[in-house]
């Protein structure tokens, strides 16, 4: 197969005699087993990308630095209790991530709570978990922990700004533009920080530009404004470090991204400083793929074919919010091309496009076909439309596969029901 093709699967997958295999486990055996839609992700490749952050932060910056997890990307308490064991932090965005880290095994000061929005019962659970941070986003959150912690009681918190940097990415994943609904006013986050509540500990700052971020040149515009805030001992400088999604995307890989974004604030903020980075999407999409089942084939009048799967919107919205492209093949002919193919899922909308261009051998019945690059916001963004019930997550590691997210039940679609 061309290197390209296989640049987007996991790096622990593998294909003999043109049949995918995924951390050594048959592609074709695990939808048998486990039945489709399923998210597979290789355990290998989580833990060695852990370890390049964390290696890349340790090399090129010249003082003390964190990686935390955004557990956004992939809420699942497995994958989370992997991180932990790898050393990093977690950053949780409501109060249901924060449980899931807590149970995970994160020790609390390692969980760093965000939220443009969080509720005065979320501020209290994670003082009451004695989590490590609090990253204030606005000025409610200041009087929500006034009123959360004991009297005399004090939250260590950094200071959410939108720098007004805008950056090469769609628009739906933009967060640190001027009219962005994350952040305080680099004005406001300035006088807070110079004179703060006496509940607050006030570290440091913190930005968030976006996702998929190719062009490391707004972190330096975003570091600049940092800098005019009034020096502090932390700076949490965010992620969205890019991953390819088809073989012909070319993003830098880790290295290259944490040394672009280290050097600037290195340049900006001057030694010593304590660099917090937030990869999420990076730690764990081309972890994973998605199985599914062809159901059905359709020929089109003017020559391709639209191929349907067992899935769609339900376990992979991305492509309809964000127009994301995606690529596929059969896991038992992986590298055939074959014709134009475009693959749909099996809900009642026209919009239920997994993947709009691709090329595969003539796909029939029964066949598994495999969308990579899901093991971000696949899981975490699944739904029940259409009255689906959400796939299994699946870690595959030397040979051995185990479920570690059971498949959702008819049953359970109304265990909620009153």
């Amino acid at each position: 197969m061309a290197a390209a093709t296989f640049a987007v699967y996991p790096e622990a997958a593998s294909a003999e005699d043109g049949r995918l295999a995924i951390g050594g486990c048959d592609a074709v055996e695990l939808a048998r087993e486990f039945g489709t839609p399923a998210y597979v992700m290789a355990e290998d490749d989580l833990r060695a990308r852990a370890r390049a952050f964390t290696t890349a932060i340790e090399t090129y910056h010249d003082g003390p630095g964190e990686v935390i997890f955004a557990s956004k990307a992939c809420p699942v308490t497995a994958v989370l209790r992997l991180f932990a064991g790898e050393d990093l932090g977690v950053d949780v965005a409501s109060g249901g991530e924060l449980h899931l880290a807590l149970k995970a095994g994160f020790a609390p000061e390692r969980i760093y709570l965000h939220g443009n929005a969080k509720s005065e019962e979320e501020l209290r659970l994670a003082v009451e978990a004695r989590v490590g941070w609090v990253v204030i986003d606005n000025a409610e959150d200041v009087a929500k922990l006034a009123r959360v912690l004991r009297a005399g009681g004090r939250q260590r918190v950094l200071l959410r700004i939108r720098p007004g940097v805008d950056a090469d990415t769609h628009a739906a994943i933009l967060t640190g533009h001027a009219e962005s609904k994350f952040g305080l006013d680099p004005r406001d986050a300035r006088a807070l920080a110079a004179d703060p509540p006496e509940h607050l500990d006030v570290q440091g700052f913190h930005f968030h530009l976006g996702s998929q971020l190719v062009d490391p040149t707004p972190y330096r515009a975003a570091i600049g404004v940092l800098a005019g805030l009034g020096d502090q001992p932390v700076y949490s400088l965010g992620g969205g470090f890019p991953v390819a999604y088809t073989p012909d995307d070319r993003p830098p890989g880790i290295d290259v991204s944490v040394a672009a974004v280290v050097e600037a604030a290195h340049d900006l903020l001057g030694p010593g400083k304590r660099l917090v980075i937030e990869p999420g999407r990076s730690l764990v999409a081309n972890a994973g793929v998605t199985l599914y089942t062809v159901e059905s084939v359709k020929r089109l009048p003017g020559g391709g074919r639209i191929v349907a799967v067992d899935g769609g919107m339900s376990d992979n919205p991305r492509p309809m919010l964000y127009d994301a492209a995606y690529d596929a093949c059969l896991a038992d002919r992986f590298g055939d091309e074959g014709e134009p193919a475009t693959v749909v899922g099996k809900h009642c909308e026209s919009g239920d496009v997994l993947v709009r261009r691709t090329r595969l051998p003539d796909a029939q019945p029964g066949d598994v076909l495999v969308t990579p690059v899901t093991g971000a916001y696949g899981h975490a963004m699944a739904s029940n439309y259409n009255g689906v019930p959400r796939p299994p997550v699946v870690l595959c590691a030397g040979g051995e596969a185990r479920a570690v997210v059971r498949r959702e039940t008819y049953e359970e679609l109304g265990a909620r029901d009153i």
